[in-house]
């Protein structure tokens, strides 16, 4: 059931917001249609202006303009309600016809498909930090969350132990046979990552060094 709407009554409802919301068939149709609730009253009554000025304000020929008003004529959207005398001769006065215009479909909003965002993987490392082969966090040394706790009085000690270590290996070994420190100190630390212990590797070489001892450098085969 429809309300009904009669001419003078001031209804709390925007004409042009009831057109804008119904279906009426072609954009051409509908820019129409609301050109004319912006001029009408609350109870659509009350529009007055020329085919020309309708014309002239959407931008739509005058006899275009004049077809469609003449089908909303047809299917009751609108009506002549009377005639104004201008200096031209006279102007159409015309009503929307609220209760048809409610009768039309609303305009519902299409479904839209569900949006994937594909993060695009990258062959190369990121930049600044190298790639980890190991299981475990991706996330790189530099990166903006990773927080970095000061040292602590035990991982101080364990680095003075460590350093305690590898110094007593490097004096372990034959004198005569030592080459580059530095490098001997990493492959100690790669050694030690893997698994290997700090011990096992310090008996290694105290042993090496018990066998080999009074040996000179001309009766062992070097690979440098």
């Amino acid at each position: 059931m429809h309300t009904s709407y009669k001419r003078g009554d001031r209804m709390s409802i925007d004409v042009a917001t009831m057109c804008m919301k119904r279906v009426f068939g072609s954009a051409t149709r509908k820019q129409i249609i609301c050109f004319l609730a912006d001029k009408a009253s609350d109870d659509g009554t009350g529009i007055w202006c020329s085919k020309g000025t309708i014309a002239l304000n959407t931008e739509l020929s005058k006899s275009t303009v004049k077809r469609i008003i003449l089908k909303f004529r047809k299917e009751g959207i609108i009506s002549e309600t009377g005639k104004r005398v201008n200096s031209h001769g006279f102007t159409v006065e015309y009503r929307i016809n609220l209760d048809r215009v409610e009768m039309l479909d609303l305009i519902t909003k299409p479904l839209e498909p569900a949006r994937i965002t594909v993060n695009p993987v990258s062959d190369e490392p990121p930049s600044g930090s190298k790639a980890h082969l190991q299981g475990g966090s991706q996330r790189t040394p530099n990166h903006p969350l990773t927080i970095l706790e000061p040292p602590t009085r035990k991982s101080a000690e364990d680095a003075k132990l460590y350093d305690l270590v590898f110094n007593k290996i490097w004096d372990g070994y034959p004198e005569d046979r030592r080459r580059n420190k530095k490098t001997c100190k990493m492959e100690f630390a790669q050694a030690v990552a893997a698994g290997v212990e700090q011990n096992d590797i310090l008996s290694a070489v105290q042993d090496y060094n018990t066998t080999t001892a009074g040996y000179t450098r001309s009766k062992v085969k070097f690979s440098d």
